[in-house]
């Protein structure tokens, strides 16, 4: 693991405590039976029902326990050993056979044997990860010949406009574009909890609709949709007001710029015998038996 993800490892082991306490995530709403799944994921990802599923930074495993209580077999992935503690306790409380496993996803392939229906990933996950490509390679390793990858995420563009409390508009202040460093931020509060005390700071990546696609295709997986909203399901800027629908769009503005995008690609069948002869030759194979779970 590098230093700055090391460092973002720190960061999530803070923000574990803070965003399990809060409305945000409401831990009783879901111990109750409520989904954490947005709308968009179900429509699009479909049904899931009796599939392997493979969750990539899945926090403390809400949105993977979520998947399981719809009939997926799921394994949920997240760096920070405290989320995966936690996600392992609730799904131990509600009686959920869901495997967490605890690994940075580059590292993944070394410790997690096995092919899935389902490579699935959501929402503010891409700006922790420093190369897209290795990530995509990742992603294909996982999938079986015909399996599904699926993303939804806010839209690269957002990260153009100023987004602190003092904004009043969109103010372009950022590079659209990735570069060889990432951005260190100071933390002013959690997402999930704007008033509390972050100690940690973030270092996040930028990467564009088209770093994101062509790592996909570059993969070898098969496009077979990118779809674009207007809105996003949390208030990013301070001038965004929510809608009837409950979805966030910009105050005075509405419709008027993408948001938040979701993605679906494949897995081409014909294209298994290579990969696996491409990811042999690259030192990329897994074992043959997962390491125990932490």
């Amino acid at each position: 693991m590098d230093r700055f993800s090391a460092e973002n490892r720190k960061l999530w082991d803070e923000l574990v405590v803070i965003n399990a306490g809060s409305k945000l995530y409401d831990v009783a709403g879901f111990k109750a039976g409520r989904c954490t799944l947005d709308p968009i994921e179900l429509d699009e990802v479909g049904d899931v029902a009796g599939k392997t599923l493979l969750h990539l930074q899945c926090h403390f495993g809400q949105d993977s326990m979520s998947w399981a209580r719809l009939g997926a077999k799921v394994t949920g992935v997240d760096f920070s050993e405290k989320a995966i503690d936690l996600a392992r306790s609730l799904a131990g409380e509600l009686g959920l056979d869901v495997r967490f496993i605890c690994s940075d996803v580059y590292a993944l392939p070394a410790v997690l044997a096995g092919e899935f229906d389902i490579v699935f990933t959501s929402l503010g996950v891409l700006c922790w990860l420093r190369d897209l490509g290795e990530w995509a390679r990742v992603v294909s390793r996982y999938l079986r010949p015909g399996g599904m990858f699926y993303l939804r995420e806010a839209h690269p563009f957002v990260n153009v406009f100023d987004n602190s409390r003092a904004a009043k508009d969109l103010d372009v202040r950022y590079s659209y574009f990735h570069g060889p460093e990432p951005t260190r931020w100071e933390s002013e509060g959690s997402y999930a909890d704007p008033n509390a005390v972050v100690q940690h700071p973030s270092f996040e990546w930028t990467h564009s609709l088209g770093d994101i696609v062509n790592a996909l295709l570059g993969a070898g997986l098969h496009l077979e949709f990118l779809h674009e909203f207007p809105y996003l399901s949390h208030d990013h800027f301070p001038f965004m007001e929510q809608g009837a629908d409950g979805r966030w769009r910009i105050k005075g503005k509405p419709d008027t710029i993408p948001l938040m995008f979701s993605v679906k690609a494949t897995k081409p069948e014909e294209n298994h015998r290579q990969w696996s002869d491409r990811m042999m030759s690259t030192g990329r194979n897994c074992p043959a038996d997962s390491r125990p779970d932490r």
